[in-house]
């Protein structure tokens, strides 16, 4: 059985899937926005929502820094926007009072050990491990000590360095989202039959995260047996921020949720049966049980050669 404990919910095959939303950076560094954003997701009835953390110092390169950028509070240098666009305890502790007043789940991508070591303080469901950090064997290793359940993306790597990093995490305790870390992603590239190469690959569940424009296909990812769906939302696509374009706006979020819940209800269980809501048609329109009178007849003759 290809299950993980996430909070209170079990994800995994025969389970509903668990349908997060991404808030990453969207929120362009105001708490507004943000509760906004977790108040959209509840709406939408989705699980969870997710934040992203870094530590700037950490995660800006030295040739970086100093560059200069134009950003909502004017021009500044790229270290200086990505410190604004960072929350500190307090607003954490705000947003995670909004998301429990809300009834929603609620975790956080990191980006680097302090990161992990800042949002280990509210003691978070699980984490999710960003494609980018795939390859940081340090920060596994640091997820890992934490003991808690693991989400690991899995874009811009190749099938040998998923291997090498699911070896360091194990998968007793891990979900491996599908992902394509192209914002947003073209359709050609989604390559959603990966959910299968995965699923035979590792003994865990799966899940997919996408970032292409539209709806259908992360239904596709549904209907291949992912467990777990992400998708990135905004309050406005237009809105400034390199992930809003990907993103999925509120009404749409309730639209793709539902969706999700009515395929789920679709799918069924593979058993061919009768229905009692076909009795009625099959008694009208069905002459006789002819091919079974005759199926029966030659079992009985025995198999009937034509020449």
């Amino acid at each position: 059985m290809r299950t993980l404990i996430f909070g209170n919910r079990v994800i995994g095959d025969g389970f509903p899937a668990y349908v997060v939303a991404e808030i990453g950076i969207n929120h362009n560094g105001s708490i507004d926005i943000a509760k906004r954003l977790i108040d959209a997701a509840a709406n939408a009835k989705c699980d969870a929502v997710k934040f992203q953390k870094r530590t700037p110092e950490l995660c800006v390169p030295a040739h970086q820094r100093d560059q200069r950028r134009s950003t909502p509070w004017g021009e500044m240098s790229y270290l200086e926007y990505r410190r604004r666009m960072e929350f500190g305890i307090e607003e954490y502790e705000q947003l995670i009072e909004h998301c429990r007043s809300r009834s929603i789940d609620w975790f956080t991508s990191c980006w680097d050990e302090s990161a992990v070591d800042f949002i280990e303080c509210f003691e978070p469901i699980g984490y999710k491990i960003p494609s980018a950090a795939l390859t940081d064997v340090g920060l596994l290793r640091r997820f890992r000590q934490t003991g808690r359940p693991l989400i690991l993306s899995t874009g811009m790597s190749t099938m040998c360095q998923i291997e090498a990093a699911v070896g360091l995490l194990g998968t007793e305790n891990l979900l491996i989202t599908h992902a394509t870390s192209t914002y947003p992603c073209p359709l050609a590239e989604l390559n959603l039959r990966m959910i299968h190469t995965i699923r035979a690959r590792f003994d865990c569940a799966v899940g997919y995260s996408g970032h292409e424009v539209g709806l259908a296909t992360t239904l596709a990812a549904v209907c291949l047996g992912a467990s777990l769906i992400e998708r990135h939302i905004t309050l406005d696509r237009a809105m400034w921020g390199t992930d809003q374009a990907a993103s999925v706006e509120p009404r749409g979020l309730e639209r793709l949720v539902q969706y999700i819940r009515d395929v789920e209800c679709a799918m069924g269980d593979g058993v061919k049966m009768v229905y009692e809501s076909e009795r009625a048609v099959m008694n009208k329109l069905r002459r006789a049980d002819q091919l079974i009178l005759h199926t029966d007849q030659l079992m009985m003759n025995g198999p009937h050669v034509v020449n």
